[in-house]
């Protein structure tokens, strides 16, 4: 009998630190500490030092720490933020929600990403802030991002739910992590990302001090003393269980890092001579810690292939078949996003974690290129 494949297998992650979970959730119960209890500061510590930012603010969710920082942020009604048009519609959602304007942009063709030659056609005198997204593993190309940021004084929130690990070069040789290039980076902790808790959480970062103070007090319900409400705020807070499984996990993330990219790599090489497909891309500015494998599929096929992959009980993704700008919700026209559109209906992610084994890998292999075989 064939071992089920699937997208993400997070069970078989989990028996791999069981005993470790294990005891760091009975300590949690035993304690009863359930909210704000010690493994909430450890973990924020560590992620901090493993990222090297100064400040690490755990809060609820992903969408969430965007929504903080756009609080934080002291952004007015009708104040335009500069986001891509494909991505995953959180990053838009928080700006709708605050009354603000999102302004889509066209991505980068090969990487997906955030681009500057984009950003610099769609800022006005009412823009105020980007979000950049670091989309499937890999940074954004963030040196000219935040040099016109710095030159237009506006503001850059970091969209990292999906590139925690990664690790961006300038161009002056200095590097730094995902999340943490920005005036505040966001990520989250939702159970398939790179580092998963077993339920919701997320987290900001950044290195103002005072932005710092301003983003736990939006978190807090707008409170910096218990029951003084100094700011509008929120109740967004990472609970101690999960943050005691982020605890163990981030000492693995290195390790569950190297073994995405051995899966990427190792499809790289399997699927290399198969015509109806585009590889991703590697961008040279950044280390991939590949939260998704997605290729391209020439021809208008990607959906025959996608039924076909199902009918042999290969699952796969679309992220995302509808790019932001024509979501019904958010629907702006878009005239010139084309990229995000040619994307939206070409793209498809194969299974991607770190338990992925060479039988499995050669077996998915072996099913696409036998569809473009027929």
């Amino acid at each position: 009998m064939q071992q089920k494949i699937q997208m993400v297998d997070l069970h078989g992650q989990y028996m791999k630190i069981k005993a470790e979970i294990d005891a760091a959730i009975a300590e949690v119960i035993d304690s009863s500490a359930f909210i704000n209890g010690p493994a909430v500061g450890r973990f924020a510590s560590a992620l901090a030092q493993y990222t090297g930012a100064r400040h690490v603010i755990p809060c609820g969710n992903g969408t969430d720490a965007l929504q903080i920082a756009l609080m934080a942020l002291g952004l007015k009604p009708g104040d335009e933020v500069i986001v891509p048009a494909f991505t995953y519609v959180a990053s838009a959602e928080v700006i709708a929600l605050l009354g603000l304007r999102p302004v889509m942009v066209d991505v980068d063709c090969d990487t997906f990403n955030t681009d500057i030659r984009f950003i610099e056609k769609a800022i006005t005198p009412r823009t105020r802030a980007i979000i950049p997204v670091h989309l499937f593993g890999q940074s954004c190309d963030m040196a000219p991002i935040l040099d016109f940021a710095a030159a237009h004084g506006l503001y850059v929130v970091e969209d990292n739910a999906q590139s925690l690990g990664a690790v961006y070069t300038y161009p002056d040789g200095r590097s730094r992590h995902t999340g943490t290039l920005g005036h505040i980076g966001c990520t989250s902790f939702f159970p398939s990302k790179n580092l998963g808790c077993y339920g919701d959480g997320g987290a900001l970062f950044t290195d103002d001090d005072a932005l710092a103070e301003r983003i736990r007090m939006t978190a807090n319900h707008g409170q910096r003393v218990k029951y003084h409400h100094d700011v509008i705020g929120c109740n967004s807070r990472l609970d101690t269980m999960q943050a005691a499984v982020l605890e163990v996990k981030l000492r693995h993330l290195d390790e569950y890092s190297r073994a995405r990219r051995t899966a990427a790599h190792r499809y790289n090489a399997l699927l290399r001579g198969v015509d109806g497909i585009e590889l991703p891309v590697e961008a040279s500015f950044t280390t991939h810690v590949y939260h998704q494998y997605t290729v391209k599929v020439k021809d208008g096929r990607r959906d025959a292939l996608k039924e076909y992959l199902a009918s042999r009980e290969i699952p796969s993704m679309i992220y995302y078949p509808l790019p932001l700008h024509r979501q019904k919700a958010y629907a702006c026209g878009g005239a010139g996003l084309k990229i995000a559109e040619s994307l939206a209906d070409s793209v498809l992610s194969l299974p991607m974690h770190t338990e992925l084994t060479v039988e499995v890998q050669e077996r998915i292999a072996g099913e696409v290129a036998g569809f473009f075989k027929r």
